[in-house]
């Protein structure tokens, strides 16, 4: 899938300068020096691309000043380095550590964001276990439920569609190769699921379709008809409902006239046989 670039936001940004590569060694000797020359040596590596060393750098600031103002920055910017540096385990720890020491401060949303996407850069093809997937939404739906009106949640927005049509099309995955070697009750549950779960995805027009296909194979011509009917209400020109239309015609089975006659109460009393 298609990932936004990496941009620090430049709210974010412009709080810790105001306020304040990967090369194959990263560890960092211990000198003894004031908190904000650490902080100003560990920003300039990380402008360099050096994420892995700038993060040692500014885990630095906190173990020689543990309680100053720039241990709290300096917290923050560790796991956004660790994050650029595709340390990603790293960097949602670093930011659970900021949110549970420092709650309400005014970075927390970053931090929150951070999680998420740091989350949401890790999902795999369909093909893969999904866990990652699902981490990366719920961590985006926090983000939104937290901070509604922060820039953070219009862009967990746009993520959370990518990420339920991910996680919409898992299942998808599995419901057709259920299909394909006749296993046709358990592929009705992985359709049904991205029909009632992900109904707002691209998926929900071929899910009908093979719910049509695996009633029909089942000899329940009643449902069959009612999944084609609603495929026809909700997706009267699209392909998938064609492909249903052809496949009854030709096992001689009816379609329900309600499609025709958009009856939204046939319909209803539809979805809420098969789905509900």
């Amino acid at each position: 899938m298609t990932f936004l670039p990496r941009l620090l936001p430049t709210l974010f940004l412009s709080v810790l300068v105001a306020a304040c590569a990967n090369g194959p060694d990263t560890s960092v000797a211990y000198v003894e020096r004031p908190a904000e020359l650490i902080y100003a040596d560990a920003f300039a590596t990380m402008e360099r691309g050096q994420y892995q060393l700038a993060a040692a750098q500014f885990d630095e600031v906190e173990r020689q000043h543990p309680y100053s103002e720039w241990a709290r920055r300096s917290m923050l910017m560790a796991a956004f380095a660790n994050y650029q540096a595709n340390k990603y385990d790293e960097a949602v720890s670093d930011a659970r550590r900021f949110i549970s020491l420092h709650p309400g401060n005014r970075s927390a949303p970053y931090a929150y964001y951070l999680i998420a996407i740091s989350y949401f850069e890790q999902i795999v093809d369909v093909g893969r276990d999904q866990q990652i997937t699902q981490q990366a939404l719920d961590a985006l739906q926090q983000v939104v439920r937290r901070y509604p009106e922060s820039r953070y949640a219009t862009d967990a927005r746009l993520k959370i569609d990518m990420t339920r049509d991910h996680l919409a099309g898992k299942e998808m995955d599995i419901g057709r190769w259920y299909l394909r070697r006749n296993y046709h009750l358990a592929a009705v549950n992985r359709f049904q699921n991205v029909v009632r779960d992900y109904g707002t995805t691209s998926h929900v027009p071929e899910a009908l379709h093979r719910l049509v296909e695996a009633y029909v194979a089942l000899g329940l011509d009643s449902e069959a008809t009612q999944v084609a009917s609603v495929l026809g209400y909700n997706f009267p020109g699209s392909d998938w409902y064609q492909n249903s239309y052809n496949l009854l015609t030709r096992e001689g089975i009816a379609i329900e006239d309600a499609v025709n006659q958009r009856d939204p109460s046939f319909i209803e009393r539809a979805m809420q046989r098969i789905f509900g």
